[in-house]
Parts: C-alpha cells; structure tokens; sequence
C-alpha cells in the first residue's frame, strides 16, 4: 500500500527503500555558501552544446538558467547559423560558433573545437535544441564518450543517445539524464513509468534520471529515489525544461554531486516557478520570468544581507 512519509525523510518498508519528499530544509543542507574571497573561477566553467538555426531559445535559456544558478563562467557552443541571433540576445555567457550542416545543426566538423572547449569545463550540458541528424548523432555519442568532465544530457542529446545506449556502459564519467515521459520511454522501452523502474534504470546504467512530471522525480544511481513537490502547470510552457538543464548544470560545475544537483535545481526550478505564478499568474507567465524569478528564490544563500 502507499506509504505516507513527511517531507524530507525516507523510510524502509520490508527491505525497500521508500522515496524522499524534498522541502526547504533539504535543499538548504545541499547548497554551497559562496566565499568572501572567491572569482568567477571558484564557481564552475559551464560548457553548454545546445542550439540550431530553428531552435535558438532552447540555447538561449539554457545558458541563462546556467548564469542565474550562479556559474562563474558559462560558454555557450552553438552552430554558426545560430551565433548571429545568440550573441546578440545574450551578454553574459560567451557564444562560439562552430561548423554547422546547411539546415543549421552541429556538423561532425565541428568535433575537435567542441572537445577542446570540454577540456577546459568543469561540467557539459548537451542537447537543449540541438535538432536530430546523423551528425548531431555522431557529435552527441563522440562527446559522451570522450569528454572527461560530467555531463547533463537533454532533449534531442537523449534522443541521440536512444539510438546507442550500449554508450552507458561505456562511459565512466557522472552522466544525468533529464527527460519527460516520451523521452524515457524511448530510453527504457516502457511506455508506463513506475518510480521502481526509474530506480532500476538509474542503477543499472550507472547514472541520474530526473524525470520530469507533475511531481518530478530523481533517481540516483545508488538506488535512493527523491520526490519534487513545487511547480505548476504554468511551467508547462516552451523553454521552461531548457531552463531546468541550465541550472543543473551549473550546480554540478560548482560542485555538488549529480543527484544533489539534481535535486537541488528541481526544487529551486519550480519555486522559482510557484514565483512567477504568483506574479504574473498560471496563463500568463514565461520561462522569460521564471528566470527573472530565481534569485529571489537563491537569495537565501546570500552570505548576508548586504
């Protein structure tokens, strides 16, 4: 039967391990207090490879959602179809264009610069409207298992990664993968998610799933399984999930483990939500103001009151 825990705790019924509800209390046991002293290098140097010519929001508030959870540095690789219209809405994160196919997606060409740029970045974000081809494929697979920092991998980068996921054995780095239902149904070939299934994936392919629903849900590849409860249907819009993979991986770059991140960024993502929705209401809110919503949401990090 259901087992009712309080927020916050997990309990073991007849040798299984129950789900986590996450509150407040939680969360502000995982978040790092910032240093007096301290530079942009102290806070993480984000790699996001995200974006086509079709799809320059989900680039755009990827790297946004990186910038606002915090990162010291975030770099944004996009093809060069799409650099034109990102450097200009974008004044934070630095922009790269790299090789592009003629509809505008990542070309294999442009490999060895992104594998450059991933030497030098403390986590990866892979996927938010990158667009699906053959060598958006091969680009996706090569950096998964050739690039040594821990990688966020979204969207059209989980869609890659359905196509060959004999690589999740293969890679040994700390992977978190974000999808919503149709996402993880391709992945585990079950159109019907139970939270024991997502655990059983997680722990038999050695990763994070936060899988995106009503109430979101984290899978650690250790077996514990954690439970969101902030969010609303407001969020249901375009840019919101590009959003959440920004601020993830920024928690990551700046040093917490992948579930904690995982958690972390579900909750503070939503709150930031819940914000939003009291401000500007369900209907008529955006990712846009979600985003304007976080740091009176992380403003409790503050090392004091200034």
């Amino acid at each position: 039967g259901a087992v009712e825990c309080r927020r916050g705790e997990q309990r073991n019924i007849k040798g299984k391990t129950e789900m986590k509800e996450l509150d407040w209390e939680y969360i502000d046991a995982l978040m790092p207090r910032r240093a007096a002293e301290s530079s942009k290098n102290d806070y993480g140097r984000i790699l996001c490879v995200c974006g086509s010519a079709g799809y320059t929001g989900a680039a755009f508030f990827a790297a946004q959602g990186a910038v606002r959870m915090g990162s010291g540095v975030v770099t944004l690789a996009v093809p060069e179809r799409a650099w034109s219209v990102l450097a200009v809405k974008l004044s934070e994160p630095v922009v790269r264009p790299l090789p592009c196919t003629e509809d505008g997606l990542f070309s294999v060409r442009a490999l060895p610069r992104l594998l450059e740029l991933a030497e030098h970045a403390d986590a990866l974000l892979i996927g938010c409207g990158l667009g699906r081809s053959d060598e958006v494929t091969e680009v996706v697979c090569t950096l998964l298992c050739e690039a040594a920092c821990p990688i966020v991998l979204d969207a059209d980068g989980i869609f890659a990664l359905a196509q060959h996921k004999d690589i999740l054995h293969r890679t040994a780095k700390p992977l978190v993968m974000t999808p919503h239902a149709g996402e993880f149904a391709r992945l585990s070939g079950k159109k019907q998610i139970q939270p024991e299934e997502l655990r059983a994936f997680a722990q038999e392919n050695r990763c994070t799933v936060l899988y995106k629903a009503h109430r979101t849900l984290i899978a650690a590849p250790d077996g514990r399984l954690f439970r969101n409860h902030t969010g609303n249907p407001g969020m249901a819009k375009g840019g919101s999930g590009d959003t959440l993979a920004g601020m993830l991986v920024s928690l990551i770059g700046q040093g917490l483990a992948p579930e904690d991140a995982a958690c972390a960024a579900a909750w503070l993502h939503g709150a930031a939500g819940d914000s939003a929705a009291n401000r500007y209401g369900e209907y008529g809110m955006t990712p846009t103001d979600l985003l304007a919503c976080l740091p009176g949401v992380t403003r409790r990090y503050n090392t004091r009151e200034w």
